[in-house]
Formats: C-alpha cells, sequence, structure tokens
C-alpha cells in the first residue's frame, strides 16, 4: 500500500485524484487531506477515506472541521496552519504527495515533500515557477522523484526516455499546446466587456476559478512555459507554444533528428493524475478512450502576441533578473482576484502584469530562500494591489 496526502483535496484535481485512488484501493492508502476553506467538503472527503490527518490553514475553520468530525465518530486527526501543510507532506508514512494547492502558498510545503524525498506529484505549477532554480535544488538534493501533473507537462515527460540524462541529447524543442481558452476568436478589442462567468467557462476542461481565468489570458501557458524550463532543463528558446483548440494532442518533444513524439487522450486530468500516481507503470485512469475515427479536425494556431499578450511575458520573465517569474506569478494572482469580483477588467491583467514585472525587480535576499521568495511575492502583491486601485478609479 502506497500512502498519500493530498493537498488541495476539494479542488478538481484534488477530487480527480481521489477518484483514481478509489479505483485501485488494494494499492493506495489516502494519508492526509487539506483544503483551504471547505469544511463540509473537506469533511465528507475525511468520513470517506479516513485519512490519519486532516488540514486546513485557519484554525477557525480547522475547529469547526474538528467539532463534525467528532460528532461523526471520525478519528481523524484534524490540524491548522502552514506548517501543518508541510508536516503531511514530509511525514515519514507518506510515500506520495499530491501538490494541487493553487497559487505561491504551495511553495512550502512541496519544497518539504521535496526536501523529504518523497515522490512528489507536483499540480501547482507556481511552486516551481516562483521557486525555480531554488526548487530544483531542493528536489535534487532531496533525492525526490518530481512528476508533472499539468497535461502539458505530463504529455512531454510521457514522451521522453525514463532516464532523464538522456534529455539534453534528445530534445530539440518542446511545443507546449493550448486550447486558446473561451475567447481564442474573439477580437481583442472586445474584451474589455468579459465577466468573470464568462471567463472561466472553459471549452474543454472542467477546472477551478482562477485556472479558468489563466487559460482565458493565456497566463496559465505563460506560467506553464517558465515550468517547463525548470523541469526539463531547458532554454527560453527551446520552448514554443500553439493554439490547438481540441486539446486531443496535449503537447509535443521535437528530437534533435526532427522525429515528433506527441501524447494524445481525452481532456482529462485523471489521465495524467494516474500516470505519476503509477509511474512508470501504468493503471486505469477512468477517463474516456479517445477514438481516433472521431478526430476528423486536429487543427493548429499560432499563439500569436496582439490576440495573446499575457503568453509572451513568460519569456520576459525568463530573460528578465533571477526572480522576474516570482514576480510575474504574484502579479498576476492579484490582477485574477481583483477581475474575479469585478475590481478590474479582463483586458487590465496582462497589462498589470507586465508594468510590475517592469518596475520590480528582486533583491539577492529575496531569491536565496524561501523567507526571502514569499517576501519578494508580498512585495508584489503590495504593489500589484496599488496598481489595481488606480486602474479601478
Amino acid at each position: 500500500m502506497k500512502r498519500v496526502s493530498i493537498l488541495g483535496s476539494t479542488g478538481s484535481i484534488g477530487t480527480n485524484t481521489l477518484d483514481v485512488l478509489g479505483r485501485h484501493p488494494d494499492e493506495y492508502e489516502v494519508f492526509a487531506l487539506s483544503a483551504m476553506s471547505r469544511v463540509d467538503e473537506l469533511l465528507a472527503q475525511v468520513l470517506q477515506w479516513q485519512p490519519r490527518f486532516a488540514v486546513m490553514p485557519d484554525e477557525a475553520k480547522a475547529a469547526e472541521l474538528r467539532v463534525k468530525l467528532k460528532q461523526a465518530g471520525s478519528r481523524t486527526e484534524v490540524m491548522a496552519g502552514a506548517q501543518a501543510l508541510c508536516d503531511i507532506s514530509s511525514h515519514p508514512d507518506v510515500d506520495m504527495v499530491m501538490a494541487a494547492i493553487v497559487g505561491a502558498a504551495g511553495l512550502a510545503p512541496a519544497l518539504a515533500a521535496a526536501r523529504a524525498g518523497k515522490r512528489l506529484l507536483l499540480a501547482n505549477k507556481e511552486a516551481i515557477v516562483l521557486g525555480g532554480a531554488f526548487f530544483m535544488k531542493a528536489v535534487e538534493e532531496g533525492g525526490a522523484t518530481l512528476l508533472p501533473i499539468d497535461s502539458e507537462h505530463s504529455a512531454i515527460f510521457q514522451c521522453l526516455p525514463e532516464d532523464r540524462s538522456q534529455w539534453a541529447q534528445r530534445i530539440d524543442h518542446i511545443v507546449l499546446t493550448a486550447s486558446g481558452g473561451p475567447f481564442r476568436t474573439r477580437d481583442p478589442a472586445s474584451l474589455a466587456d468579459v465577466t468573470p462567468e464568462q471567463a472561466v467557462a472553459h471549452p474543454n476542461w472542467v477546472m477551478g476559478r482562477k485556472i479558468s481565468v489563466d487559460s482565458a489570458t493565456m497566463m496559465n501557458k505563460a506560467l506553464e512555459v517558465i515550468e517547463a524550463r525548470w523541469l526539463f532543463n531547458l532554454q527560453p528558446e527551446q520552448i514554443r507554444v500553439i493554439i490547438h483548440p481540441q486539446s486531443i494532442i496535449h503537447s509535443m518533444v521535437v528530437c534533435r533528428d526532427q522525429s515528433v513524439l506527441a501524447q494524445l487522450g481525452t481532456p482529462d486530468m485523471r489521465v495524467p493524475i494516474a500516470y505519476g500516481l503509477s509511474f512508470p507503470e501504468r493503471i486505469t485512469s477512468g477517463a474516456n478512450r479517445l477514438d481516433l475515427l472521431t478526430c476528423k479536425d486536429l487543427s493548429f494556431e499560432e499563439a500569436d502576441e496582439h490576440r495573446f499578450p499575457g503568453l509572451h511575458l513568460s519569456w520576459r520573465a525568463l530573460r528578465g533578473a533571477e526572480g522576474s517569474t516570482a514576480i510575474l506569478n504574484a502579479a498576476n494572482e492579484e490582477t485574477v482576484a481583483a477581475f474575479l469580483v469585478n475590481g478590474l477588467r479582463f483586458d487590465q491583467i496582462a497589462k498589470l502584469n507586465r508594468r510590475c514585472l517592469d518596475e520590480l525587480q528582486a533583491s539577492s535576499d529575496e531569491v536565496a530562500s524561501v523567507e526571502g521568495l514569499l517576501a519578494l511575492d508580498a512585495r508584489t502583491r503590495r504593489h500589484a494591489q496599488a496598481l489595481i486601485a488606480k486602474a479601478a478609479t
């Protein structure tokens, strides 16, 4: 039995992970679950899976969960706070950690899992975007096995040999595919009046609100470009993005001999989750089989900067000073949060993200430790909030 801690168990990645685990009860055991604020949803999961631990960052939410679990007769221990997330990620009895907390809050527990040498299933792209070289060093020094869960990075990983030392001599470049989101064919000049409800209505994937907005702005793909740079040790110019509206080809590796290796499948996150859990083997995921006879049209379009300005900030950040990717990530979290509460126009998201990149620079101390990175994150958020306040007037 392999014991699994799921960070962010009530989100889409977390619930899909539990779905896959439930198909293999003789192979996996849920060790710990965590959620940000959804007490009743976490309660239902705990009662079903009976993990040893349940964690909520907020003490008041944890206390509420504790009372409800006691009334239900559950023996699950409820913990609270950021350190508790790190504890269930690095616990000696844990074999795997699904890191699915959205945003910079996922950095510390993902680092804890890496330093403890766990199998780290990374769905929280912001952790590696924020941490960069610092994060990858922790993975190497801890002896952790880092497996990407984003469908695009999982696709790249599946197209590469298991021996990572062969990657550099194999890869010419990689191609990340993007659906283009719900506004792929709209005139960019018409996006000022986009509502949050329209932005979160993704045509192919079922995701959380923040990542759905990122997909609509293509900032999600920008973060994936940065993530790919570190996951596969690539130069920025070795990473390309094309629009593939059908989301059937999840990404491609172009080899040095110009052979193109692609991973195809239905747009279902249970596929990369199942692969991460079972690597290097394969287990059933519950996803529908891809019927190639129904794939009449597999089309591709240029991801041009005029239509998707947010995407191109990724290469700008990667070529900037160390810490630039952390600045971009923090700015984007704030601008998206403001948009979701109607405090910022959709078309202002990329513009303010770019301003933060232009106006801020990390100090050497801020990129040397977790505390420094979180300080840079906080400083960027304050700057972005000030820009948002000015934009709203």
